[in-house]
């Protein structure tokens, strides 16, 4: 039998620290649900002190997954693991993960301590976290710069303070693969008591190594690779859940260990995280990029039609491609739509919830003839419980644009329950648009990012807009679709300014990263 490989994924708290990729509690746990379904061991769900909306985010992901641990994120302080371990007592199955740096530099510049201090002070926070689960990660923050010896004394400290996981992470980046799959074998042969605790990595993709460095320290004994669905993380990213899952499946002949992962899920989630964050994934993105199964040579389509495995090395429904589509249309009822979108693994909060989806649906079947999987999960991302209580609304856009003139807008908004209008000229519809809504809100704020991705083929795609807001150095991302492009672009950009003029639920200072 081979080993198990726990899979540890960070995209709800890692991957949340990309500027802009902050979610609310309900978009979290609906990225839950999907992890949990594709059998995730291990769901970081957040940081619960960093923020009271971090917190409930924890607690709720906590309180509705069952089949998966659900982990919280905590610094080597009192109150970081107090705050971890109450967002968890109602989990069925919970996880500390405390750290503390270990490098020269962070030991001497960041934290203004001694080695000793240090060791001191994570013996202290492991034992701390056993009084509220038995399930203890610890983490040496930059161990990828730290000192060989002083990594084995404090490795074997938390250890023997009750640690059950250890997590070496590469959080800078710096490492290449040999010398990182070096470590962790010369972490678990000079370590006396490595065998009392499963050794995990967590790789930032800075040098784009990632997924190489974590694959080598699995070649070198790792059982845990901490990861995120789409590379998504702060920086460079991580290491992508998806390559890792696949990569070891693919290569049974490298490594002697499997997951547990049903990987018909991944395309699913990785829709879901990038509609929810906004964060489109590149057409050429390994597993779940578009042209991830396409082929252009002919050589190559030649080959695929007389045989698959001359150019696949895997199979494009393995990973949850499929042309799945809903054959539900306008005349459909409320039931329907409501099963259908219970097998994506959506459930609303609400009536209004609901409701407000189901008109939206209704909408869009009139305008587009076939309606897939991509436009209902954009659908709900779009009309969730943000959409229910949002500040601001679009009532009407207006838009001429011709040959030779400029162009211009006249948009009415419903602000707090008044109607407002106003008219602008700009570069293009769009420019308008925005130029005619910021007339009306004065929101004071900088566009930082423009991006129009479509959401299924055809010319009656929706297209789904991301929208990038910075106002006094907070970057939040606004999503909108529709079969209008200029149209979307509005929803997203008054999406963003609902989620800055509301900003409690999303604070995320950035207290600390392994």
């Amino acid at each position: 039998m081979s080993d198990q490989l726990i899979i540890f994924d960070t995209t709800l708290r890692d991957g949340e620290q990309s500027p802009g990729a902050s979610m609310t509690k309900d978009e979290k746990v609906r990225i839950a649900k999907i992890l949990e379904k594709m059998r995730v061991d291990v769901i970081e769900a957040g940081f619960p002190i960093a923020s009271p909306g971090d917190f409930e985010s924890v607690q709720a992901v906590a309180n509705v997954i069952k089949d998966s641990t659900v982990c919280g994120l905590a610094r080597a302080l009192d109150k970081d693991i107090s705050r971890a371990g109450e967002a968890l007592k109602n989990a069925n199955s919970a996880r500390i993960h405390t750290f503390i740096a270990t490098s020269p530099i962070h030991m001497r510049e960041k934290l203004r301590m001694s080695p000793d201090q240090v060791v001191e002070q994570a013996v202290k926070a492991v034992k701390q976290a056993r009084q509220y689960t038995d399930n203890v990660e610890f983490s040496p923050e930059d161990a990828g710069r730290s000192e060989l010896d002083f990594l084995c004394r404090i490795l074997e400290a938390v250890i023997d303070a009750g640690a059950t996981t250890l997590n070496i992470p590469d959080t800078v980046g710096y490492n290449v693969p040999e010398q990182f799959g070096n470590l962790i074998r010369n972490l678990r042969e000079r370590i006396p008591n490595s065998d009392k605790a499963i050794f995990s990595v967590h790789c930032h993709n800075d040098l784009g190594l990632a997924v190489a460095n974590s694959l080598s320290a699995v070649l070198n004994g790792a059982r845990q690779v901490e990861c995120t669905i789409n590379g998504l993380g702060e920086r460079a990213g991580n290491a992508s859940l998806e390559e890792v899952v696949m990569a070891v499946k693919t290569r049974k002949d490298i490594f002697p260990c499997e997951t547990k992962i049903d990987t018909t899920q991944i395309v699913p989630a990785s829709r879901l995280v990038s509609s929810i964050t906004g964060f489109a994934v590149q057409p050429n993105k390994a597993i779940v990029g578009a042209n991830a199964f396409a082929h252009e040579s002919g050589i190559h389509q030649d080959g695929v039609l007389k045989s698959r495995e001359t150019y696949e090395i895997m199979r494009a429904e393995d990973v949850g491609w499929s042309a799945n589509r809903m054959v539900l249309g306008k005349h459909s009822g409320r039931n329907a739509f409501r099963t259908r979108m219970q097998e994506l693994g959506v459930t609303f909060n609400s009536e209004a919830e609901l409701n407000n989806a189901f008109a939206a649906f209704k909408n869009l079947a009139d305008k587009k003839h076939e309606i897939y999987d991509e436009d209902l999960q954009a659908l709900v991302t779009e009309t969730g419980q943000e959409a229910v209580n949002e500040v601001i609304k679009l009532v009407s856009l207006n838009v001429c644009s011709q040959t030779g003139e400029t162009p211009n807008a006249n948009v009415t908004l419903k602000v707090e329950g008044k109607e407002k209008s106003a008219q602008a000229s700009g570069g293009g519809p769009v420019d308008a648009a925005f130029r005619a809504i910021e007339a009306i809100c004065h929101s004071d704020t900088e566009l930082q990012l423009y991006s129009v991705n479509a959401i299924t083929s055809g010319t009656d795609a929706q297209g789904e807009v991301t929208v990038r807001l910075e106002k006094g150095g907070r970057f939040v991302n606004g999503q909108g679709a529709d079969t209008d492009i200029v149209i979307a672009s509005a929803k997203a950009y008054i999406n963003a300014l609902n989620k800055i003029i509301t900003p409690s639920e999303r604070s995320h200072p950035q207290l600390g990263d392994v």
